[in-house]
């Protein structure tokens, strides 16, 4: 049985905040390079180089890629012979994420969702946890922004509605979001 410290969690935890509201992974940096390279709209390129720009004041000033730090979001691989000691493993998370949000200077989002009031620390996380074989800890955090939600809708559809019926909804859609 492997011990892990859950200290060690902890701060694993509070790093991956920090990086994750700090840091755009290098394949998506290129990705936005390749698109403004490749792009021939003018209004296109103009949100790469932004997208690209703030990437870069981001990684040189320390701020957050964006004011919406998102809702903490664990996925969690624990091994079946690996325990986490002094805590359970969601509290090490949910300790990790708050010190990690309070560290980076990261706003907190969360909200209590019956009283809608902030929780002041951003918690608790969404945790998915997967128990597998063996005796490692595998954790990965997404930042998860609540922006693209604003605008979003669910609608469900009577089988008569087919695919026009589907278009239709998506084209009004967009349009009630605007420009």
């Amino acid at each position: 049985m492997r011990t892990i410290p859950a200290q060690t969690v902890i701060d694993k935890v509070a790093e991956m905040c920090i990086s994750a509201n700090r840091e755009l992974p290098e394949d998506v940096l290129n990705a936005f390079k390749k698109g403004l390279a490749e792009e021939e709209n003018p209004a296109a390129k103009e949100i790469f180089r932004q997208l690209i720009e703030n990437a870069e004041m981001s990684r040189d000033t320390g701020l957050p890629l964006c004011q919406d730090c998102g809702l903490a979001v664990f996925f969690v691989e624990m091994g079946e012979d690996a325990k986490v000691e002094g805590m359970s493993l969601r509290e090490a998370i949910n300790e990790g994420m708050k010190k990690g949000y309070q560290e980076g200077y990261l706003r907190k989002s969360s909200c209590d969702p019956f009283t809608r009031k902030n929780t002041g620390d951003n918690g608790p996380a969404i945790i998915h946890f997967d128990l597998v074989p063996g005796d490692k800890l595998k954790i990965w955090m997404m930042a998860k922004g609540g922006g693209s939600e604003n605008m979003s809708r669910v609608m469900m559809f009577p089988p008569a509605a087919g695919w026009k019926g589907l278009r239709e909804f998506i084209i009004n859609r967009v349009a009630e979001a605007g420009p």
